[in-house]
């Protein structure tokens, strides 16, 4: 299939480097002309537009931040029109982004209005889950698009769901997301109240990694440095996935909560410690430097 990639950043970059791994012609747009680079050596052709990039292509795969660019790429904004009013033939359209739930569906029924295809299809598993094409994606849509969807997605991960209509992805994205974040801050909390009392934090991790305590930061990504060789934790919180951009997903999660008055005081406290920590100048750092946040010694 021709598959157009829009959205190279720390994810879409080894996501659609995986496509082209699997033999799909690639093309790519992102708006720094250094992020398609690497992609064109591997094999993709590259657009100079977003407009460009989508000519002639089965599937549209989109990457991006936040649900304004989304929106914008797809709908237009006051300084173009988006990409569903020059898009032609019949693509799929896979949203990859993890934006608000309104949004995806926003997008989605815009695109059913002008024929296309639309799925939101939030992922899970980090960079390293992109490089290795382990992703978990999390679709949302009809059963006919999700279908469609699946074989692009396994090329790109290794646990596809379906949870429902559009807009259902995100939704369950964020959830996972939330409890994320609770888990990653709580990890950071007890690490922290160990090394204080004496304990050494990979002899702690180990005890908790094998007991009640066990969770996925301790088991994979450990936010204390030196403990967890791959981790971007003894990388000095590099690459990974951003603070800036889990206080973003802790964000919706709340916005969504207070839409259905639903209680999230947990998710609540991690949303206010993560964007504290991000305020503090730690957005582009790893999600995991919340370690930071509890270290007497600040490291």
């Amino acid at each position: 299939m021709r598959i157009a990639f829009i959205g190279l950043g720390n994810m879409g970059a080894p996501m659609a480097t995986n496509l082209i791994k699997a033999g799909h012609d690639v093309c790519v747009f992102d708006l720094s002309e250094k992020a398609m680079q690497p992609l064109e050596d591997a094999g993709a052709s590259r657009a100079k537009s977003a407009e460009a990039v989508t000519q002639g292509a089965d599937v549209v795969i989109s990457m991006l931040p936040a649900g304004a660019h989304v929106k914008g790429l797809y709908l237009g904004n006051d300084a173009a029109q988006g990409l569903l009013a020059t898009m032609t033939g019949n693509p799929l359209i896979i949203d990859a982004s993890t934006i608000a739930p309104d949004d995806s569906r926003r997008v989605g029924a815009a695109a059913a209005e002008r024929g296309f295809a639309f799925v939101d299809a939030p992922v899970s598993g980090g960079v390293a889950g992109a490089v290795a094409g382990t992703l978990t994606f999390i679709v949302g849509g009809s059963e006919e698009g999700f279908e469609r969807a699946r074989p692009v997605l396994e090329a790109m991960g290794k646990n596809i769901f379906h949870a429902g209509d559009t807009g259902s992805g995100q939704v369950a994205k964020l959830c996972n997301n939330m409890l994320l974040g609770i888990l990653m801050s709580g990890t950071a909390e007890a690490l922290a109240l160990g090394v204080e009392n004496g304990l050494d934090p990979a002899v702690l991790s180990e005890i908790m990694k094998q007991s009640s305590g066990g969770n996925w930061a301790l088991n994979g990504y450990n936010p204390w440095p030196g403990v967890m060789e791959k981790a971007p934790a003894s990388n000095d919180y590099q690459g990974g996935f951003l603070t800036d951009l889990m206080a973003k997903d802790l964000g919706l999660a709340w916005e969504l909560a207070l839409k259905s008055k639903s209680t999230v005081p947990m998710g609540s406290q991690a949303r206010n410690l993560f964007a504290l920590h991000a305020a503090q100048g730690s957005g582009g750092l790893d999600f995991s430097s919340i370690q930071r946040l509890y270290r007497r010694d600040k490291e």
